[in-house]
């Protein structure tokens, strides 16, 4: 009997590639979407052979009824605290009521479990939630995929063609950060929901790049050496962003402020994986720099 793992998120564009990559496995997809979300994407996802539930994250009993039946979930929302810490939980006590054995909570970012509270506001939610997770009777598995890809196209102070040049802080030139691409981190999630023996953290990487590297790659694929700029230092760029975050309290009902973007790239340049599972499954071909250059 084919495994049946249930979506949440499925309309985003994660999990929409992630619905994708579990049917590819011959698994039975189940999604779960707010009532209203976009009828086009659910039509689509009910054409590729998804089993769409369209439930009140509020009631309890709806979201039950939704994981009877359920091998593992995954969990592929975006939002604030009411999404990440409160729908997520509603999601989680469901699970533990419809008794299925497994939970792929919402944590694709960078580990989070190494950075210090106060760093990363979208982190410090996941790090409540993860509270709630491990103290359930439920097998949880994280999947850290450090940053986006994408994020090397979006002219930030690490890559920043206008401008063409390149950031770091400290002495940091040569520190490698994660970058996985949407669809490697499909794959990988697809292939984790389908493996029973998933431990409770894997760590991938498409690939790694330092500002260093970055300078080479400009060069070979942007036909000129972009510069190395020093941004200053980790201590000055963490305190930049707790007093821009204090100046700025409307930014705590957005998503994405500014001050949350620089907390991002502190990140960056904080934390990386030790190690990387990239190894655990076959089939995946993870995806190469220089197709984000």
């Amino acid at each position: 009997m084919n495994s049946t793992i249930l979506v949440a998120g499925a309309t985003g564009n994660l999990g929409q590639k992630i619905c994708r990559e579990l049917l590819k496995r011959n698994a039975q997809v189940r999604a779960i979407v707010r009532s209203g979300s976009n009828k086009e994407i659910i039509e689509a996802l009910e054409k590729d052979g998804v089993d769409v539930f369209e439930v009140d994250w509020s009631n309890q009993q709806e979201l039950i009824s939704a994981c009877n039946g359920v091998h593992c979930i995954i969990s592929a929302i975006t939002g604030l605290h009411h999404v990440i810490v409160d729908a997520q939980l509603n999601l989680l006590n469901a699970a533990v009521a419809a008794s299925v054995p497994r939970f792929i909570p919402s944590d694709f970012s960078c580990d989070f479990t190494l950075m210090p509270k106060g760093e990363n506001r979208n982190f410090d939610f996941r790090k409540e939630f993860q509270q709630y997770l491990d103290s359930l009777p439920i097998k949880a598995t994280s999947i850290f995929n450090g940053c986006f890809a994408d994020i090397l196209r979006y002219n930030t102070p690490l890559f920043n063609v206008p401008e063409k040049t390149i950031g770091y802080y400290d002495d940091k030139t040569d520190w490698e950060i994660d970058f996985t691409t949407m669809d490697n981190t499909a794959e990988f999630t697809a292939a984790t929901a389908m493996d029973k023996s998933s431990p409770r953290f894997l760590r991938i990487a498409s690939f790694r790049v330092s500002p260093e590297m970055l300078v080479d790659l400009s060069e070979k694929h942007k036909d000129q050496k972009f510069q190395l700029v020093s941004m200053g230092s980790m201590e000055e760029f963490s305190a930049f962003n707790k007093m821009q975050r204090a100046t700025h309290p409307e930014g705590e009902q957005q998503l994405y402020p500014g001050w949350q973007q620089a907390q991002y790239l502190y990140s960056m340049f904080s934390i990386h994986h030790p190690a990387l599972d990239n190894s655990r499954y076959t089939g995946i071909n993870w995806e190469a720099v220089e197709s984000y250059i």
